[in-house]
Protein backbone atom coordinates (compact mmCIF):
# COMPACT_ATOMS: atom_id res chain seq x y z
CA UNK A 1 0.00 0.00 0.00
CA UNK A 2 1.38 3.37 -1.04
CA UNK A 3 2.05 5.73 1.87
CA UNK A 4 1.77 8.82 -0.30
CA UNK A 5 0.27 7.92 -3.70
CA UNK A 6 1.33 9.98 -6.69
CA UNK A 7 -0.87 11.09 -9.56
CA UNK A 8 1.01 9.23 -12.29
CA UNK A 9 2.21 5.63 -12.71
CA UNK A 10 5.85 6.75 -13.15
CA UNK A 11 7.74 9.67 -11.62
CA UNK A 12 9.52 10.47 -14.87
CA UNK A 13 7.41 11.65 -17.78
CA UNK A 14 8.26 12.62 -21.32
CA UNK A 15 6.43 14.17 -24.25
CA UNK A 16 6.49 15.14 -27.90
CA UNK A 17 6.61 18.57 -29.50
CA UNK A 18 3.15 19.22 -30.96
CA UNK A 19 2.94 22.92 -31.85
CA UNK A 20 0.43 23.81 -34.58
CA UNK A 21 0.95 27.56 -34.64
CA UNK A 22 0.70 30.03 -37.48
CA UNK A 23 4.41 30.92 -37.57
CA UNK A 24 5.62 34.27 -38.86
CA UNK A 25 5.64 34.25 -42.68
CA UNK A 26 5.65 30.42 -42.89
CA UNK A 27 1.96 29.86 -42.27
CA UNK A 28 0.64 26.81 -40.43
CA UNK A 29 3.25 24.46 -38.98
CA UNK A 30 2.75 20.96 -37.59
CA UNK A 31 5.68 19.87 -35.44
CA UNK A 32 4.31 16.33 -35.13
CA UNK A 33 4.69 16.04 -38.91
CA UNK A 34 8.12 17.69 -38.85
CA UNK A 35 9.41 15.10 -36.36
CA UNK A 36 7.44 12.22 -37.96
CA UNK A 37 6.05 11.31 -34.55
CA UNK A 38 2.71 10.21 -35.97
CA UNK A 39 4.36 7.65 -38.25
CA UNK A 40 6.75 6.48 -35.49
CA UNK A 41 4.33 6.63 -32.56
CA UNK A 42 4.63 2.94 -31.67
CA UNK A 43 8.43 3.14 -31.74
CA UNK A 44 8.44 6.42 -29.78
CA UNK A 45 6.21 5.11 -27.00
CA UNK A 46 8.10 1.83 -27.03
CA UNK A 47 11.27 3.75 -26.34
CA UNK A 48 9.65 5.42 -23.31
CA UNK A 49 8.57 2.03 -21.97
CA UNK A 50 12.06 0.65 -22.46
CA UNK A 51 13.57 3.40 -20.28
CA UNK A 52 10.95 3.22 -17.52
CA UNK A 53 8.72 6.15 -18.54
CA UNK A 54 4.98 5.48 -18.57
CA UNK A 55 3.55 8.97 -19.12
CA UNK A 56 3.81 11.25 -22.17
CA UNK A 57 2.60 14.75 -22.85
CA UNK A 58 0.83 14.37 -26.18
CA UNK A 59 -1.05 16.76 -28.43
CA UNK A 60 -4.44 16.83 -30.08
CA UNK A 61 -4.12 19.29 -33.01
CA UNK A 62 -7.15 21.58 -32.65
CA UNK A 63 -6.63 23.16 -36.11
CA UNK A 64 -6.75 19.73 -37.75
CA UNK A 65 -9.65 18.09 -35.90
CA UNK A 66 -12.10 21.02 -35.68
CA UNK A 67 -14.06 21.13 -38.93
CA UNK A 68 -16.28 24.03 -37.84
CA UNK A 69 -19.97 24.08 -37.04
CA UNK A 70 -19.51 21.70 -34.12
CA UNK A 71 -18.04 18.95 -36.32
CA UNK A 72 -14.86 17.14 -35.30
CA UNK A 73 -12.66 14.56 -37.00
CA UNK A 74 -10.14 12.92 -34.67
CA UNK A 75 -8.53 10.79 -37.38
CA UNK A 76 -5.16 12.58 -36.97
CA UNK A 77 -4.73 11.13 -33.47
CA UNK A 78 -5.92 7.59 -34.16
CA UNK A 79 -2.33 6.36 -34.76
CA UNK A 80 -1.38 7.87 -31.39
CA UNK A 81 -4.30 6.30 -29.55
CA UNK A 82 -3.56 2.91 -31.07
CA UNK A 83 0.13 3.12 -30.10
CA UNK A 84 -0.69 4.40 -26.58
CA UNK A 85 -3.06 1.47 -26.10
CA UNK A 86 -0.50 -1.07 -27.31
CA UNK A 87 2.31 0.27 -25.14
CA UNK A 88 0.15 1.20 -22.12
CA UNK A 89 1.66 4.67 -21.96
CA UNK A 90 -0.54 7.23 -20.23
CA UNK A 91 -1.09 10.48 -22.18
CA UNK A 92 -1.44 13.97 -20.78
CA UNK A 93 -3.45 15.49 -23.62
CA UNK A 94 -2.39 18.96 -24.70
CA UNK A 95 -5.48 20.41 -26.38
CA UNK A 96 -4.11 23.71 -27.68
CA UNK A 97 -0.40 24.11 -28.30
CA UNK A 98 -0.31 27.66 -29.69
CA UNK A 99 -2.63 26.78 -32.57
CA UNK A 100 -6.29 27.54 -33.30
CA UNK A 101 -8.33 26.64 -36.42
CA UNK A 102 -8.16 28.64 -39.63
CA UNK A 103 -10.80 31.33 -39.65
CA UNK A 104 -11.00 31.33 -35.85
CA UNK A 105 -10.22 34.61 -34.08
CA UNK A 106 -9.17 34.55 -30.39
CA UNK A 107 -10.83 37.94 -29.97
CA UNK A 108 -14.15 36.96 -31.53
CA UNK A 109 -17.20 36.54 -29.24
CA UNK A 110 -17.52 32.82 -30.04
CA UNK A 111 -13.91 31.81 -29.37
CA UNK A 112 -14.35 30.64 -25.77
CA UNK A 113 -17.46 28.60 -26.55
CA UNK A 114 -15.86 27.03 -29.62
CA UNK A 115 -12.86 25.98 -27.55
CA UNK A 116 -15.08 24.54 -24.80
CA UNK A 117 -17.06 22.55 -27.38
CA UNK A 118 -13.83 21.17 -28.78
CA UNK A 119 -12.53 20.21 -25.31
CA UNK A 120 -15.77 18.40 -24.56
CA UNK A 121 -15.58 16.48 -27.85
CA UNK A 122 -11.90 15.64 -27.34
CA UNK A 123 -12.53 14.24 -23.86
CA UNK A 124 -15.48 12.22 -25.12
CA UNK A 125 -13.29 10.76 -27.84
CA UNK A 126 -10.15 9.83 -25.90
CA UNK A 127 -11.33 8.94 -22.39
CA UNK A 128 -13.29 5.77 -23.26
CA UNK A 129 -10.44 4.52 -25.42
CA UNK A 130 -7.58 4.62 -22.94
CA UNK A 131 -6.65 3.63 -19.40
CA UNK A 132 -6.93 6.42 -16.79
CA UNK A 133 -6.18 8.52 -14.87
CA UNK A 134 -7.20 11.01 -17.54
CA UNK A 135 -5.20 14.22 -17.59
CA UNK A 136 -5.35 17.29 -19.84
CA UNK A 137 -3.55 20.55 -20.47
CA UNK A 138 -6.27 22.74 -21.99
CA UNK A 139 -3.98 25.54 -23.25
CA UNK A 140 -0.20 25.31 -23.17
CA UNK A 141 1.84 28.24 -21.83
CA UNK A 142 -0.79 30.97 -21.82
CA UNK A 143 1.74 33.51 -20.55
CA UNK A 144 4.35 32.76 -23.22
CA UNK A 145 1.74 32.62 -25.99
CA UNK A 146 0.53 36.02 -24.84
CA UNK A 147 4.01 37.42 -25.46
CA UNK A 148 4.85 35.43 -28.62
CA UNK A 149 1.46 35.93 -30.25
CA UNK A 150 0.29 39.17 -28.68
CA UNK A 151 3.39 41.37 -28.39
CA UNK A 152 6.36 39.93 -30.30
CA UNK A 153 4.51 38.95 -33.49
CA UNK A 154 6.11 35.51 -33.74
CA UNK A 155 2.90 33.49 -34.04
CA UNK A 156 -0.83 33.98 -34.53
CA UNK A 157 -2.59 36.30 -33.90
CA UNK A 158 0.58 38.36 -34.56
CA UNK A 159 -0.03 41.15 -32.07
CA UNK A 160 2.61 43.82 -31.61
CA UNK A 161 1.85 45.64 -28.38
CA UNK A 162 1.34 45.17 -24.66
CA UNK A 163 -2.39 45.83 -24.84
CA UNK A 164 -2.88 42.96 -27.31
CA UNK A 165 -0.77 40.67 -25.13
CA UNK A 166 -2.83 41.45 -22.03
CA UNK A 167 -6.10 41.06 -23.92
CA UNK A 168 -4.96 37.75 -25.37
CA UNK A 169 -3.79 36.20 -22.12
CA UNK A 170 -7.11 37.07 -20.47
CA UNK A 171 -9.19 35.44 -23.21
CA UNK A 172 -6.93 32.37 -23.18
CA UNK A 173 -7.48 32.06 -19.42
CA UNK A 174 -11.23 32.34 -19.92
CA UNK A 175 -11.10 29.66 -22.61
CA UNK A 176 -8.94 27.37 -20.46
CA UNK A 177 -11.39 27.60 -17.54
CA UNK A 178 -14.30 26.87 -19.88
CA UNK A 179 -12.31 23.94 -21.27
CA UNK A 180 -11.73 22.49 -17.79
CA UNK A 181 -15.44 22.58 -17.04
CA UNK A 182 -16.32 21.04 -20.41
CA UNK A 183 -13.85 18.18 -19.94
CA UNK A 184 -15.20 17.43 -16.48
CA UNK A 185 -18.74 17.26 -17.84
CA UNK A 186 -17.47 14.18 -19.71
CA UNK A 187 -14.93 12.89 -17.18
CA UNK A 188 -15.65 14.32 -13.71
CA UNK A 189 -12.40 13.01 -12.18
CA UNK A 190 -10.15 14.30 -14.99
CA UNK A 191 -6.99 16.00 -13.78
CA UNK A 192 -5.65 19.25 -15.22
CA UNK A 193 -1.98 20.11 -15.70
CA UNK A 194 -1.61 23.84 -16.36
CA UNK A 195 1.82 24.54 -17.78
CA UNK A 196 3.72 27.84 -17.68
CA UNK A 197 7.40 28.81 -17.96
CA UNK A 198 9.29 29.10 -14.68
CA UNK A 199 11.30 32.30 -15.03
CA UNK A 200 13.47 34.76 -13.16
CA UNK A 201 13.96 38.31 -14.43
CA UNK A 202 16.53 40.73 -13.02
CA UNK A 203 17.34 44.35 -14.02
CA UNK A 204 20.50 45.10 -16.01
CA UNK A 205 23.47 45.79 -13.77
CA UNK A 206 23.58 49.40 -14.98
CA UNK A 207 19.81 49.94 -14.74
CA UNK A 208 18.73 49.41 -11.13
CA UNK A 209 15.81 51.72 -11.91
CA UNK A 210 14.23 48.80 -13.84
CA UNK A 211 14.05 46.58 -10.74
CA UNK A 212 10.30 47.09 -10.31
CA UNK A 213 9.61 46.27 -13.96
CA UNK A 214 11.74 43.11 -13.72
CA UNK A 215 10.01 42.02 -10.51
CA UNK A 216 6.58 42.68 -11.99
CA UNK A 217 7.33 40.51 -14.99
CA UNK A 218 8.88 37.72 -12.89
CA UNK A 219 6.02 37.55 -10.40
CA UNK A 220 2.87 39.28 -11.66
CA UNK A 221 3.09 38.62 -15.41
CA UNK A 222 4.67 35.16 -15.20
CA UNK A 223 2.05 34.01 -12.68
CA UNK A 224 -0.94 35.73 -14.30
CA UNK A 225 -2.45 32.62 -15.89
CA UNK A 226 -1.96 30.48 -12.78
CA UNK A 227 -3.46 33.28 -10.65
CA UNK A 228 -6.56 33.50 -12.87
CA UNK A 229 -7.00 29.72 -13.03
CA UNK A 230 -6.64 29.57 -9.24
CA UNK A 231 -9.26 32.32 -8.81
CA UNK A 232 -6.90 34.88 -7.26
CA UNK A 233 -7.32 37.27 -10.22
CA UNK A 234 -10.47 37.88 -12.26
CA UNK A 235 -12.64 35.59 -10.12
CA UNK A 236 -15.57 36.42 -12.39
CA UNK A 237 -14.03 34.00 -14.93
CA UNK A 238 -14.58 31.05 -12.59
CA UNK A 239 -11.08 30.07 -11.54
CA UNK A 240 -10.62 27.97 -8.40
CA UNK A 241 -7.94 25.75 -6.84
CA UNK A 242 -9.57 22.65 -8.33
CA UNK A 243 -9.50 24.31 -11.76
CA UNK A 244 -5.79 25.05 -11.49
CA UNK A 245 -5.33 21.54 -10.08
CA UNK A 246 -1.71 20.56 -11.00
CA UNK A 247 0.90 23.28 -11.48
CA UNK A 248 3.29 22.49 -14.33
CA UNK A 249 6.57 24.42 -14.49
CA UNK A 250 8.73 24.45 -17.61
CA UNK A 251 12.38 24.71 -16.55
CA UNK A 252 15.05 25.66 -19.07
CA UNK A 253 18.43 27.38 -18.83
CA UNK A 254 17.14 30.41 -20.74
CA UNK A 255 14.41 30.95 -18.14
CA UNK A 256 16.69 33.22 -16.07
CA UNK A 257 16.93 36.53 -17.89
CA UNK A 258 18.05 40.12 -17.76
CA UNK A 259 15.22 42.56 -18.36
CA UNK A 260 14.90 44.34 -21.72
CA UNK A 261 12.43 47.16 -22.24
CA UNK A 262 11.66 46.01 -25.80
CA UNK A 263 11.30 42.46 -27.10
CA UNK A 264 12.39 39.20 -25.43
CA UNK A 265 14.75 39.48 -22.49
CA UNK A 266 18.39 38.36 -22.57
CA UNK A 267 19.18 34.93 -21.11
CA UNK A 268 21.86 35.21 -18.42
CA UNK A 269 25.17 33.42 -18.63
CA UNK A 270 25.16 30.41 -16.27
CA UNK A 271 28.08 31.90 -14.34
CA UNK A 272 26.13 35.10 -13.63
CA UNK A 273 26.01 35.76 -9.88
CA UNK A 274 22.35 36.76 -10.24
CA UNK A 275 21.31 33.21 -11.19
CA UNK A 276 19.01 31.70 -8.55
CA UNK A 277 18.90 28.00 -7.61
CA UNK A 278 16.04 26.15 -9.27
CA UNK A 279 15.06 24.89 -5.82
CA UNK A 280 14.23 28.44 -4.73
CA UNK A 281 12.18 29.12 -7.86
CA UNK A 282 10.16 25.93 -7.42
CA UNK A 283 9.60 26.71 -3.76
CA UNK A 284 8.27 30.19 -4.58
CA UNK A 285 5.62 28.69 -6.86
CA UNK A 286 4.72 26.08 -4.22
CA UNK A 287 4.23 28.74 -1.56
CA UNK A 288 2.01 30.76 -3.89
CA UNK A 289 -0.47 27.95 -4.70
CA UNK A 290 0.15 24.88 -2.51
CA UNK A 291 -1.03 22.64 -5.35
CA UNK A 292 0.55 19.41 -6.65
CA UNK A 293 3.49 20.26 -8.89
CA UNK A 294 5.20 18.72 -11.91
CA UNK A 295 8.25 19.90 -13.80
CA UNK A 296 6.32 19.76 -17.06
CA UNK A 297 9.25 20.29 -19.44
CA UNK A 298 12.99 20.29 -18.97
CA UNK A 299 16.00 19.38 -21.09
CA UNK A 300 19.60 20.24 -21.74
CA UNK A 301 21.22 20.48 -25.15
CA UNK A 302 23.65 18.20 -26.94
CA UNK A 303 26.33 16.73 -24.72
CA UNK A 304 24.99 18.69 -21.76
CA UNK A 305 21.78 16.67 -21.45
CA UNK A 306 22.94 14.32 -18.69
CA UNK A 307 24.54 17.15 -16.70
CA UNK A 308 21.35 19.17 -16.96
CA UNK A 309 19.27 16.25 -15.70
CA UNK A 310 21.66 15.77 -12.79
CA UNK A 311 21.32 19.43 -11.80
CA UNK A 312 17.53 19.46 -12.19
CA UNK A 313 17.14 16.37 -10.05
CA UNK A 314 19.41 17.66 -7.30
CA UNK A 315 17.49 20.94 -7.22
CA UNK A 316 14.13 19.15 -7.38
CA UNK A 317 14.98 16.93 -4.43
CA UNK A 318 16.27 19.93 -2.50
CA UNK A 319 12.83 21.48 -3.11
CA UNK A 320 11.11 18.27 -1.98
CA UNK A 321 13.20 18.43 1.19
CA UNK A 322 11.74 21.91 1.70
CA UNK A 323 8.23 20.50 1.48
CA UNK A 324 6.98 20.93 -2.07
CA UNK A 325 4.68 18.18 -3.39
CA UNK A 326 6.44 17.15 -6.60
CA UNK A 327 4.68 14.46 -8.61
CA UNK A 328 7.07 14.12 -11.51
CA UNK A 329 9.74 15.43 -13.85
CA UNK A 330 9.03 15.49 -17.59
CA UNK A 331 12.07 14.98 -19.83
CA UNK A 332 10.87 16.89 -22.85
CA UNK A 333 10.97 16.07 -25.68
CA UNK A 334 11.17 12.33 -26.11
CA UNK A 335 12.60 12.77 -29.61
CA UNK A 336 14.50 15.75 -30.96
CA UNK A 337 12.75 18.85 -32.27
CA UNK A 338 13.75 21.68 -34.61
CA UNK A 339 14.53 25.18 -33.42
CA UNK A 340 11.40 27.14 -34.34
CA UNK A 341 13.41 30.01 -35.79
CA UNK A 342 16.26 28.28 -37.63
CA UNK A 343 14.92 24.78 -38.27
CA UNK A 344 18.14 23.23 -36.92
CA UNK A 345 17.80 20.17 -34.71
CA UNK A 346 18.22 21.12 -31.05
CA UNK A 347 19.56 17.74 -29.85
CA UNK A 348 17.54 17.99 -26.64
CA UNK A 349 15.57 14.74 -26.68
CA UNK A 350 16.01 11.26 -25.30
CA UNK A 351 16.57 10.42 -28.96
CA UNK A 352 18.26 12.42 -31.70
CA UNK A 353 16.78 12.35 -35.20
CA UNK A 354 18.92 11.42 -38.20
CA UNK A 355 17.55 11.96 -41.72
CA UNK A 356 18.02 8.84 -43.81
CA UNK A 357 16.44 9.41 -47.20
CA UNK A 358 13.54 11.38 -45.76
CA UNK A 359 12.95 9.00 -42.85
CA UNK A 360 13.93 10.34 -39.43
CA UNK A 361 15.74 7.53 -37.63
CA UNK A 362 15.59 7.60 -33.81
CA UNK A 363 19.05 7.43 -32.18
CA UNK A 364 18.91 7.17 -28.35
CA UNK A 365 21.22 9.47 -26.38
CA UNK A 366 22.94 6.84 -24.23
CA UNK A 367 24.57 9.12 -21.61
CA UNK A 368 21.28 10.95 -21.02
CA UNK A 369 19.36 7.69 -20.62
CA UNK A 370 21.99 6.27 -18.28
CA UNK A 371 21.70 9.35 -16.07
CA UNK A 372 17.91 8.85 -16.08
CA UNK A 373 18.42 5.26 -14.95
CA UNK A 374 20.72 6.40 -12.14
CA UNK A 375 17.99 8.64 -10.75
CA UNK A 376 15.34 5.99 -11.20
CA UNK A 377 17.40 3.64 -9.05
CA UNK A 378 17.93 6.35 -6.42
CA UNK A 379 14.16 6.92 -6.29
CA UNK A 380 13.42 3.18 -6.27
CA UNK A 381 11.72 3.44 -9.65
CA UNK A 382 11.76 0.83 -12.42
CA UNK A 383 14.23 1.40 -15.23
CA UNK A 384 12.02 -0.55 -17.61
CA UNK A 385 8.23 -0.97 -17.42
CA UNK A 386 6.71 -4.39 -16.86
CA UNK A 387 3.56 -5.76 -18.50
CA UNK A 388 1.27 -3.71 -16.24
CA UNK A 389 2.79 -0.28 -15.48
CA UNK A 390 -0.34 0.75 -13.58
CA UNK A 391 -0.04 -1.99 -10.96
CA UNK A 392 2.67 -0.24 -8.91
CA UNK A 393 2.00 3.52 -8.87
CA UNK A 394 4.53 6.02 -7.64
CA UNK A 395 4.80 6.27 -3.88
CA UNK A 396 5.91 9.85 -3.27
CA UNK A 397 7.27 8.72 0.08
CA UNK A 398 10.10 7.09 -1.90
CA UNK A 399 10.89 10.48 -3.43
CA UNK A 400 10.76 12.19 -0.02
CA UNK A 401 13.07 9.58 1.51
CA UNK A 402 15.51 9.89 -1.42
CA UNK A 403 15.62 13.64 -0.86
CA UNK A 404 16.47 13.03 2.80
CA UNK A 405 19.19 10.51 1.93
CA UNK A 406 20.83 12.62 -0.73
CA UNK A 407 20.61 15.85 1.27
CA UNK A 408 20.89 17.89 -1.93
CA UNK A 409 21.51 21.59 -1.39
CA UNK A 410 20.37 24.46 -3.61
CA UNK A 411 23.15 25.51 -5.98
CA UNK A 412 23.16 28.65 -8.13
CA UNK A 413 26.01 27.30 -10.31
CA UNK A 414 24.29 26.11 -13.51
CA UNK A 415 27.22 26.02 -15.89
Amino acid sequence: MSQHPGIFPTFFLSGFECSTFLWKEQGRRDLVAETQHREHALQDYGLLRSVGIGVAREGIPWPQVDRGGGRFDFAPIEPLIDALRQTQVLPVWDLCHYGYPDGCDPFSPGFVQRFADYCRAAAAHVCPRLHGPHCFTPINEITFWGFAGGEWGWMGPFGRDRATRERMRRVLCEAAIAGVRAIREVQPDARMLHVEPLIRVVPPADRPDLADEARREMEDDACFAWDVLYGRLHPELGGAPEVLDIVGTNCYSFGQMEYREQGPHMAMDPHDHRIAPLCEMLSMVWERYRRPMVIAETSGLGEGREDWLRDVMQESLAAVERGIELHGVCLFPGVDMPDWHTGEWLHNGLCDLVDEGGILRRVPCAPYIEELHRWQRLLRRATRLDADPFSDPVDLQDVIEAARRIKAQPDRDWH
